[in-house]
């Protein structure tokens, strides 16, 4: 039986199609995270000594210390979103999370209308550079974007300092934020 050109044209372009539309439903790092399933948005967990909040997939979560005075989203670029990706809920849906930190969380409009978590007013994001649960390597770090300078801290139920993470600070400098 012969196979005709046509066919194989066909066949290779529908394996094409099932590979790409499989690339795509993954996520990039840029779209914003939220709580997937019916788990909590926000939990907490002990991270480098401190009870840090993590979001559905345990990675920590942290805020800018210019948006927390400022009371609103700054990180609102592209480049921005490809380091810090906000935490966000779809519309019709308030966060939640453990009783001790559940009246803290709210939402406010984020870049583009998402919805973006808040935690005491500030907005909450995840770092690019935490490859797993657990990892605190965006703390204290510091850059810029769109000339507003930033320093992240992770957000912690008692609102102090988390510890040092356990890595070597990043020193690059995407986007000015030595990573």
């Amino acid at each position: 039986m012969a196979i005709s050109p046509q066919w194989l044209a066909v066949a290779g372009f529908s394996t094409l199609t099932l590979v790409v539309a499989g690339c795509s439903s993954s996520g990039g790092s840029s779209s914003p995270s939220n709580a997937a399933g019916g788990g909590q948005t926000v939990s907490v967990q002990p991270v480098s000594g401190a009870q840090v909040l993590v979001d559905s997939s345990g990675r920590s979560l942290y805020y800018s210390d210019q948006e927390k005075t400022a009371m609103k989203v700054l990180c609102d670029s592209s480049a921005c979103h490809a380091i810090w990706t906000p935490l966000t809920v779809p519309a019709g849906q308030q966060p939640t999370g453990p009783s001790d930190v559940a009246s803290a969380l709210s939402t406010m409009r984020g870049s583009g209308g998402v919805r973006q978590v808040t935690f005491h007013g500030a907005p909450l994001y995840t770092f690019e550079f935490d490859h797993s649960a657990g990892q605190l390597n965006g703390d204290n770090q510091h850059d810029s974007f769109d000339g507003t300078n930033f320093t992240w801290q992770a957000a912690t139920v008692s609102g102090a300092v988390a510890a040092p993470p356990s890595t070597p600070s990043y020193g690059g400098g995407y986007g000015g934020g030595g990573y």
